[in-house]
Protein backbone atom coordinates (compact mmCIF):
# COMPACT_ATOMS: atom_id res chain seq x y z
CA UNK A 1 0.00 0.00 0.00
CA UNK A 2 1.23 3.51 -0.84
CA UNK A 3 2.26 5.59 2.17
CA UNK A 4 0.37 8.69 2.36
CA UNK A 5 -0.18 11.86 4.05
CA UNK A 6 -1.61 15.33 4.57
CA UNK A 7 -0.66 18.32 5.91
CA UNK A 8 -2.94 21.72 6.66
CA UNK A 9 -1.08 25.32 5.22
CA UNK A 10 -3.98 27.84 5.80
CA UNK A 11 -7.14 26.65 4.33
CA UNK A 12 -5.55 24.74 1.56
CA UNK A 13 -4.41 20.47 2.53
CA UNK A 14 -1.71 19.25 0.98
CA UNK A 15 -1.67 15.75 0.36
CA UNK A 16 1.33 13.91 -0.27
CA UNK A 17 2.67 9.92 -1.20
CA UNK A 18 5.88 8.76 -0.01
CA UNK A 19 8.53 7.11 -1.84
CA UNK A 20 10.93 5.05 0.29
CA UNK A 21 14.51 4.28 -0.91
CA UNK A 22 17.84 2.80 0.09
CA UNK A 23 20.26 4.62 -2.02
CA UNK A 24 18.94 7.66 -0.17
CA UNK A 25 20.74 8.24 3.11
CA UNK A 26 20.31 11.57 4.51
CA UNK A 27 17.97 13.89 1.67
CA UNK A 28 14.44 14.37 1.11
CA UNK A 29 13.39 15.42 -2.17
CA UNK A 30 9.65 17.05 -2.94
CA UNK A 31 8.35 17.02 -6.35
CA UNK A 32 5.03 18.62 -7.68
CA UNK A 33 4.11 16.96 -10.56
CA UNK A 34 0.96 18.07 -11.68
CA UNK A 35 -1.83 20.03 -9.24
CA UNK A 36 -1.96 17.88 -6.49
CA UNK A 37 0.24 15.60 -7.01
CA UNK A 38 3.46 15.67 -4.27
CA UNK A 39 5.64 13.15 -3.71
CA UNK A 40 8.09 12.58 -0.95
CA UNK A 41 11.61 10.60 -1.94
CA UNK A 42 13.25 9.85 1.51
CA UNK A 43 15.50 7.18 2.85
CA UNK A 44 13.99 4.29 4.04
CA UNK A 45 13.99 4.98 7.92
CA UNK A 46 12.92 8.47 8.08
CA UNK A 47 10.37 8.96 10.34
CA UNK A 48 6.48 9.96 9.58
CA UNK A 49 7.08 12.99 11.85
CA UNK A 50 10.14 14.55 10.10
CA UNK A 51 8.16 14.23 6.70
CA UNK A 52 5.18 15.48 7.83
CA UNK A 53 7.58 18.14 9.32
CA UNK A 54 9.45 18.54 6.05
CA UNK A 55 6.12 19.03 4.07
CA UNK A 56 5.01 22.09 6.87
CA UNK A 57 8.34 23.86 6.39
CA UNK A 58 7.80 23.86 2.61
CA UNK A 59 4.12 24.14 2.25
CA UNK A 60 4.50 27.82 0.81
CA UNK A 61 6.45 26.35 -2.18
CA UNK A 62 4.05 23.27 -2.75
CA UNK A 63 1.34 25.73 -2.95
CA UNK A 64 3.55 28.50 -4.98
CA UNK A 65 3.83 24.97 -7.67
CA UNK A 66 0.43 24.05 -7.78
CA UNK A 67 1.03 21.25 -4.61
CA UNK A 68 -2.90 21.99 -3.71
CA UNK A 69 -5.19 20.47 -6.22
CA UNK A 70 -7.57 23.55 -7.92
CA UNK A 71 -11.37 23.18 -6.14
CA UNK A 72 -13.74 22.27 -8.28
CA UNK A 73 -16.10 24.48 -10.19
CA UNK A 74 -19.53 24.17 -8.99
CA UNK A 75 -21.81 20.79 -9.82
CA UNK A 76 -22.91 20.68 -12.81
CA UNK A 77 -26.80 20.07 -13.12
CA UNK A 78 -26.99 17.58 -16.55
CA UNK A 79 -29.44 19.74 -18.21
CA UNK A 80 -29.60 19.90 -22.24
CA UNK A 81 -27.54 23.00 -23.35
CA UNK A 82 -24.99 21.88 -21.06
CA UNK A 83 -21.41 20.28 -22.00
CA UNK A 84 -18.95 17.73 -20.96
CA UNK A 85 -15.28 17.51 -22.16
CA UNK A 86 -13.62 14.24 -24.02
CA UNK A 87 -10.68 13.73 -25.80
CA UNK A 88 -10.16 17.75 -25.03
CA UNK A 89 -13.34 18.75 -27.47
CA UNK A 90 -16.82 20.32 -25.42
CA UNK A 91 -19.55 18.19 -26.69
CA UNK A 92 -23.20 18.82 -25.76
CA UNK A 93 -25.99 17.31 -24.06
CA UNK A 94 -29.01 16.85 -25.03
CA UNK A 95 -31.24 15.68 -21.99
CA UNK A 96 -34.49 13.24 -22.49
CA UNK A 97 -37.07 12.13 -20.38
CA UNK A 98 -37.91 8.43 -20.82
CA UNK A 99 -40.56 5.65 -19.54
CA UNK A 100 -37.42 3.49 -19.26
CA UNK A 101 -35.80 2.46 -15.39
CA UNK A 102 -32.20 3.66 -16.02
CA UNK A 103 -30.48 6.29 -17.38
CA UNK A 104 -28.71 5.59 -21.11
CA UNK A 105 -26.20 7.58 -22.77
CA UNK A 106 -25.37 7.61 -26.16
CA UNK A 107 -22.38 9.50 -27.76
CA UNK A 108 -22.49 10.08 -31.58
CA UNK A 109 -21.65 13.38 -33.68
CA UNK A 110 -19.66 14.18 -30.88
CA UNK A 111 -22.75 14.58 -28.97
CA UNK A 112 -23.97 13.24 -25.94
CA UNK A 113 -27.53 11.91 -26.12
CA UNK A 114 -29.08 11.29 -22.24
CA UNK A 115 -32.32 9.68 -21.47
CA UNK A 116 -33.90 9.89 -18.25
CA UNK A 117 -36.75 8.32 -16.49
CA UNK A 118 -39.49 10.40 -15.84
CA UNK A 119 -40.05 9.38 -12.10
CA UNK A 120 -36.39 10.66 -11.24
CA UNK A 121 -36.38 13.95 -9.48
CA UNK A 122 -33.69 16.01 -7.49
CA UNK A 123 -31.12 14.57 -6.24
CA UNK A 124 -31.76 10.97 -6.94
CA UNK A 125 -31.75 12.30 -10.66
CA UNK A 126 -28.74 13.97 -10.66
CA UNK A 127 -27.07 11.37 -8.97
CA UNK A 128 -28.19 8.81 -11.36
CA UNK A 129 -26.65 10.68 -14.37
CA UNK A 130 -23.59 11.55 -12.94
CA UNK A 131 -23.08 7.39 -12.17
CA UNK A 132 -24.44 6.67 -16.03
CA UNK A 133 -21.73 9.58 -17.12
CA UNK A 134 -18.82 7.87 -14.85
CA UNK A 135 -19.60 4.53 -15.65
CA UNK A 136 -19.23 5.89 -19.26
CA UNK A 137 -16.02 7.56 -19.33
CA UNK A 138 -14.86 4.66 -17.34
CA UNK A 139 -15.83 2.09 -20.25
CA UNK A 140 -14.30 4.36 -22.51
CA UNK A 141 -11.08 4.63 -20.58
CA UNK A 142 -10.73 1.30 -20.57
CA UNK A 143 -10.84 0.61 -24.32
CA UNK A 144 -8.67 3.89 -25.51
CA UNK A 145 -5.71 3.93 -22.87
CA UNK A 146 -4.26 0.05 -22.88
CA UNK A 147 -3.48 0.92 -26.66
CA UNK A 148 -1.78 3.75 -25.55
CA UNK A 149 0.26 2.24 -22.72
CA UNK A 150 1.37 -0.46 -25.27
CA UNK A 151 1.98 1.77 -27.93
CA UNK A 152 4.00 4.18 -25.48
CA UNK A 153 5.49 1.88 -23.13
CA UNK A 154 7.12 -0.20 -26.72
CA UNK A 155 9.12 3.69 -27.18
CA UNK A 156 10.86 3.44 -24.14
CA UNK A 157 11.40 -0.80 -23.84
CA UNK A 158 8.81 -1.36 -20.46
CA UNK A 159 5.36 -2.72 -20.10
CA UNK A 160 3.31 -2.64 -17.23
CA UNK A 161 2.30 -5.50 -14.55
CA UNK A 162 -1.69 -3.97 -15.40
CA UNK A 163 -3.67 -0.92 -16.36
CA UNK A 164 -6.46 -0.10 -13.90
CA UNK A 165 -9.20 2.48 -14.40
CA UNK A 166 -10.04 4.23 -10.50
CA UNK A 167 -11.48 6.65 -9.33
CA UNK A 168 -8.89 8.89 -8.17
CA UNK A 169 -9.52 12.28 -6.59
CA UNK A 170 -6.25 14.11 -6.83
CA UNK A 171 -3.82 12.31 -9.25
CA UNK A 172 -4.44 11.81 -13.13
CA UNK A 173 -2.42 8.47 -12.89
CA UNK A 174 -0.16 6.55 -10.60
CA UNK A 175 2.40 3.98 -10.66
CA UNK A 176 3.02 1.50 -8.20
CA UNK A 177 6.10 -0.24 -6.52
CA UNK A 178 4.75 -3.68 -8.51
CA UNK A 179 4.36 -1.58 -11.69
CA UNK A 180 0.52 -1.22 -11.83
CA UNK A 181 -0.48 1.55 -13.60
CA UNK A 182 -3.95 3.09 -12.52
CA UNK A 183 -5.19 6.17 -14.36
CA UNK A 184 -8.23 8.42 -13.68
CA UNK A 185 -11.13 7.90 -15.72
CA UNK A 186 -11.35 11.49 -15.68
CA UNK A 187 -8.20 10.99 -18.32
CA UNK A 188 -10.75 10.70 -20.94
CA UNK A 189 -12.32 14.65 -20.80
CA UNK A 190 -7.99 15.72 -21.72
CA UNK A 191 -6.64 16.44 -25.43
CA UNK A 192 -5.28 12.84 -26.09
CA UNK A 193 -1.65 15.02 -26.46
CA UNK A 194 -1.87 15.47 -22.67
CA UNK A 195 -3.32 11.74 -22.26
CA UNK A 196 0.01 10.74 -24.08
CA UNK A 197 2.49 12.47 -21.82
CA UNK A 198 0.56 11.47 -19.10
CA UNK A 199 0.78 7.68 -19.93
CA UNK A 200 4.23 8.68 -20.88
CA UNK A 201 4.87 9.88 -17.26
CA UNK A 202 3.80 6.37 -15.68
CA UNK A 203 6.04 4.64 -18.16
CA UNK A 204 8.94 6.38 -16.75
CA UNK A 205 8.70 5.34 -13.46
CA UNK A 206 9.28 1.87 -15.00
CA UNK A 207 12.65 2.82 -15.95
CA UNK A 208 13.57 5.42 -13.57
CA UNK A 209 11.98 6.11 -10.03
CA UNK A 210 12.49 9.08 -8.89
CA UNK A 211 12.02 12.22 -10.99
CA UNK A 212 15.74 12.73 -11.76
CA UNK A 213 17.21 14.30 -14.57
CA UNK A 214 17.51 10.85 -15.66
CA UNK A 215 13.59 10.12 -15.42
CA UNK A 216 12.85 13.33 -17.52
CA UNK A 217 15.21 12.27 -20.19
CA UNK A 218 13.13 8.87 -20.37
CA UNK A 219 9.70 10.87 -20.50
CA UNK A 220 11.48 13.02 -23.72
CA UNK A 221 12.12 10.11 -25.42
CA UNK A 222 8.44 9.49 -26.10
CA UNK A 223 7.49 13.22 -25.67
CA UNK A 224 9.85 15.82 -26.96
CA UNK A 225 7.91 18.42 -25.77
CA UNK A 226 7.05 17.03 -22.31
CA UNK A 227 7.83 20.51 -20.46
CA UNK A 228 5.01 21.94 -23.24
CA UNK A 229 2.54 19.26 -22.21
CA UNK A 230 3.41 19.06 -18.26
CA UNK A 231 2.36 23.09 -18.20
CA UNK A 232 -0.79 22.49 -20.37
CA UNK A 233 -2.05 19.29 -17.58
CA UNK A 234 -1.32 21.73 -15.23
CA UNK A 235 -3.93 24.08 -16.14
CA UNK A 236 -6.38 21.06 -17.07
CA UNK A 237 -7.76 19.85 -12.96
CA UNK A 238 -10.51 22.36 -13.33
CA UNK A 239 -12.19 21.67 -16.32
CA UNK A 240 -11.60 17.98 -16.21
CA UNK A 241 -14.72 17.53 -13.69
CA UNK A 242 -18.22 15.62 -13.14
Amino acid sequence: MTEQGEVRFGDASIHYRVIRSPRRHKTIEITVDEPGAVTIAAPMDTSSERLEATVRRRAKWIVQHDGVAVASPPSRRFVSGESLPYLGRSVRLTVRPTDGDHVAIRFHHWQFDIEVPRRLRGEERHQAIRSAVEAWYRERAALKLPPRVERIGKLLGVRPKAVLIRDQRVRWASCSPDTTLRFNWRALMLPPGLIDYMVAHELAHLRVRPHSVEYWSVVAQAIPDYRNRRERLRMQRQQATV
